[in-house]
């Protein structure tokens, strides 16, 4: 993800994140990356619905992915990370800010 985005592209990232269970998976990996198993464990929803979000955050630039055999580890791409444990919870998307803390 870039440090700034133009509007189309800022537009692109505030919809992917513009879901409730996507802010929730979102939340979930602020602390480590998990496995698909371990977000549908923690987030009780079913596997099919997980992947689909989670491939949408990955589009959008907000996740990052690695298959390991069948399974596939999820973590927030470097620099929401570092912008979210750097800002108290914030993401510079350049054209405006997304706050994200815990529950």
């Amino acid at each position: 993800m870039n440090s700034f985005l133009d509007s189309t592209a800022c537009a692109q990232v505030l919809k992917a994140m513009g879901d409730a269970t996507r802010l929730r998976i979102l939340r979930s990996l602020v602390d480590h990356p998990k496995t698909v198993a371990e977000l549908v464990a923690e987030l009780k929803i079913d596997q099919p619905k997980a992947s689909h979000h989670l491939a949408i955050l990955r589009h959008a630039g907000l996740v990052r992915d690695m298959r390991d055999g069948r399974q596939v580890s999820y973590w927030l791409h470097p620099t929401v990370h570092r912008q979210l444990s750097e800002s108290e919870g914030l993401i510079d998307l350049g054209c405006c800010s997304v706050g994200l803390k815990k529950e």
